[in-house]
């Protein structure tokens, strides 16, 4: 039997996670960064998710960015590059670590909005959490857990992210461009 992807109830626990790992990372990349935050459906109360805590490294300049990638380095992460999102670096976690995403963000770029943004909406919005959270259970159900899978419920769910992102964007008063082949990690 193929295993499909993991989507969850909402886990108490996740929040303790984040700052678990952001006490590990903190000492390693505090004079870089502006802040380390919680992103993505753990960090919104009440959503489902996939079980993996994801976590933005927040930096002031681009120009910083060399120095995370070598910082984390040393910490066991690999970088893996942006992945098809500008702005946005993305690294490996030491296979010794919980389960987590971790992204190397500059403030105040697209790539650190729409985290935020969409974060805060949903944290505000527990009927929105509820829309979304039966989507990606859904959509859990109907894909494989291999490298096709996942990127097809990504697919699967962006019409709504893009959604959510949009009114993110109205409600925080800030301006979004929208460009059609965008990927996220929500």
């Amino acid at each position: 039997m193929t295993h499909l992807i993991e989507v969850s109830d909402y886990d108490p626990r996740w929040p303790e996670r984040f700052q678990e790992l952001r006490r590990r990372l903190a000492p390693h990349v505090a004079d870089l960064a502006v802040s380390i935050e919680h992103v993505g459906s753990t960090a919104v109360p009440g959503c489902a998710a996939k079980p993996i805590i994801d976590l933005d490294i927040v930096v002031s300049d681009e120009a910083l960015i060399p120095e995370l990638i070598s910082r984390l380095a040393g910490q066991g992460y690999r970088h893996e590059g942006d992945l098809g999102i500008p702005g946005r670096q993305a690294f490996q976690s030491p296979p010794t670590a919980h389960a987590h995403h971790l992204y190397g963000v500059i403030a105040d770029s697209r790539s650190h909005l729409d985290h935020i943004l969409l974060r805060d909406y949903l944290r505000q919005r527990p009927d929105e959490v509820r829309r979304y959270s039966a989507l990606k259970e859904a959509l859990a159900q109907q894909f494989p857990a291999d490298h096709e899978g996942r990127a097809a419920y990504s697919a699967a769910k962006s019409r709504l992210v893009e959604d959510l992102l949009a009114k993110s964007y109205t409600r925080s008063g800030r301006r979004r461009i929208v460009t059609c082949s965008r990927r996220h990690g929500w």
